[in-house]
């Protein structure tokens, strides 16, 4: 009884201390609630307690504008607030700590005045009120200056783009990959004025300069005011020379092999997810990618053992879906085993298999190997395929298996699927800067990617890539030959206008025919691929090959990559 006694005696006193005080100010409370509020952002809950009166002449929109406005013209970060006093002369000055990215941490007071009395509180709101240390009527503004642009360098250290001219000791490679300099897109100009840029900055609009856009233009300095006083001032700091992954052997082989022709050609270390070469639209332009896809759906084939490296099947030179063929290349006929039909790139095999793995383990398999997935290189397309209630019936999905309907990869992407198989299944990290730590992704079951490696190599010893073979290296590969029109040959029939018989059952003279005369391929008319890596017993460089109307990947996508599978490999050696 003696312990309740003392708590009912305790209760008493805080009772009679709460009376004796009165509690906590109605000003205090709410202000305390509007910069709880500010801290995290919610610009709504702050609006709730401006006065009615304010509200009806203030948008909410109109109120949360110009707070944001506010912070990035500080390129505040973060808001914080210490011990909110008791009011004095019917103000509660809360003092307030900005933490901004160029003018280092602002501390000013807030002053916070209200209206009204108990429930019926309110903060009678002014402009200067967007950022703590305004006085009445001051407006806060800034004169910001961009420091030098840092040096970009090539993997070797030799300068890709130096001081104010971006200038190279060598252009040739340098003119390939750098970028350029110029206006941001109008898209861009928020998030740049949150960072400090000034208005008329340039920016990289393209290449390395475009990539590294935020490691080489270093952080900005000036003045922020209030007014006419000043708040914080700063000096611009440059940023660090830049390391590139870029090799510059790799890179003018890379150009070397496309030439002259519409594309992109890609190099990528497998081991540490790093680019060695990008030549030309190698990872922005978008294309079928062929047979190369193949790669993908042989995985997916593999992973649901709906087929293995010694599974038949027949010969055939078309595989008919809905209705609809989709021949072999030139109309050959092949078939047999899942090795041979892998090598010799049957459509009429893996667009049937396709159909049985399904659109969603197709889109899965695509997937692991980065479909769909942002690159995190800036200006780098994502290449994709579509999801799977999209994809479209049975003829969508075995066209897709092999690398026609919807299906949209870069070189890039495709020389990522041949690092992923290159590393046991291990997904890297596609990364333009050299030295970052290696954060791979295992995607795939290590005795699947050996058995997908192992017929990879197939099609170079005796398949399709025999033009990619390099004496004393084992080089795993897939060409591709994706089709930009409709290819198929029609068939030849009875002409109505001079067939003396409709229904006769005999042979039809050519001469009395519709079917026009045998046309030699057009190489235009298709995409030229190749996707490899060397060596396929310990893979030091992986390659990806798109040649856009320039025929078979066979006769020109491969014997291109030759070569930059050779100065990859002496590159790493």
């Amino acid at each position: 009884m003696i312990f309740a006694g003392t708590l009912i005696a305790g209760a008493l006193a805080v009772i009679a201390l709460l009376m004796a005080t009165g509690g906590p100010p109605p000003q205090q409370t709410a202000a305390q609630r509007f910069v709880a509020a500010w801290v995290r952002g919610d610009f709504s809950s702050m609006y709730g307690d401006l006065s009615e009166a304010q509200r009806r002449v203030l948008p909410l929109a109109k109120f949360a504008a110009d707070y944001r406005a506010a912070t990035a013209t500080a390129t505040a970060t973060a808001f914080r607030h210490g011990k909110v006093p008791r009011p004095k002369g019917g103000v509660v000055r809360v003092p307030m700590l900005v933490t901004t990215r160029i003018f280092g941490a602002v501390r000013a007071t807030l002053p916070l005045k209200f209206s009204g009395d108990g429930d019926d509180t309110q903060l009678d709101w002014s402009a200067n009120l967007v950022f703590p240390g305004l006085a009445a009527g001051e407006q806060l503004s800034r004169d910001t200056q961009m420091p030098a642009r840092a040096d970009i360098l090539a993997r070797d250290g030799t300068p890709l783009a130096q001081g104010a001219a971006r200038s190279s000791p060598i252009p040739d490679v340098a003119s390939s990959i750098v970028g350029s300099l110029g206006a941001p897109p109008p898209d861009h100009l928020a998030a740049l004025r949150g960072l400090g840029y000034p208005s008329g900055a340039t920016v990289g609009t393209s290449g390395l300069e475009r990539v590294f856009e935020a490691q080489v233009a270093g952080r900005p300095g000036g003045v922020l005011r209030a007014g006419t006083r000043v708040l914080a001032r700063t000096l611009p700091v440059r940023a660090a020379p830049v390391h590139t992954s870029i090799d510059p052997d790799v890179q003018r082989a890379a150009i070397a092999a496309k030439g002259d022709r519409l594309g992109g050609v890609a190099v990528v270390r497998p081991s540490t997810g790093e680019i060695l070469a990008l030549a030309g639209l190698a990872f922005s332009g978008l294309q079928p990618p062929g047979s190369t896809f193949k790669i993908v759906t042989l995985t997916g084939v593999l992973e649901a053992n709906l087929g293995g490296p010694n599974s038949q099947y027949p010969y055939e030179t078309k595989a008919t879906i809905e209705g609809r063929d989709l021949q072999n290349a030139n109309g050959e006929s092949c078939g047999g085993s899942l090795r041979q039909s892998f090598a010799q790139s049957c459509n009429s095999v893996f667009a049937p298999l396709g159909v049985k793995l399904g659109a969603q383990r197709l889109v899965q398999a695509a997937e692991q190997f980065g479909f769909n997935r942002d690159l995190g290189i800036p200006g780098a397309a994502m290449s994709t395929i579509p999801q799977p209630e999209t994809i479209g019936d049975d003829l969508a999905v075995g066209s897709s298996a092999i690398g026609q309907g919807r299906v949209q990869a870069t070189a890039l992407q495709m020389a990522w699927v041949a690092a992923t198989i290159a590393g046991h299944g291990q997904r890297p990290r596609l990364t333009l800067q050299r030295g970052l730590a290696p954060q791979p992704t295992q995607v795939l079951a290590p005795r699947i990617a050996r058995v997908v490696g192992q017929l990879m190599e197939s099609v170079v010893t005796g398949g399709t890539g025999t033009a990619a073979q390099i004496p004393g290296v084992r080089v795993a590969g897939k060409t591709g030959t994706a089709e930009l029109k409709d290819t198929s040959k029609p068939e030849c029939v009875p002409d109505p206008t001079t067939a003396p018989d409709a229904t006769a059952t005999t042979t039809p003279d050519p001469a009395t025919t519709s079917c026009p005369p045998p046309q030699p391929n057009d190489p235009t008319d298709t995409d030229a691929w190749f996707a490899a890596y060397a060596p396929a017993n310990a893979p030091r460089v992986a390659v990806g090959v798109l040649l856009v109307a320039s025929g078979a990947g066979a006769d020109t996508a491969a014997p291109a990559a030759r070569g930059v599978l050779l100065a990859g490999l002496k590159a790493t050696s």
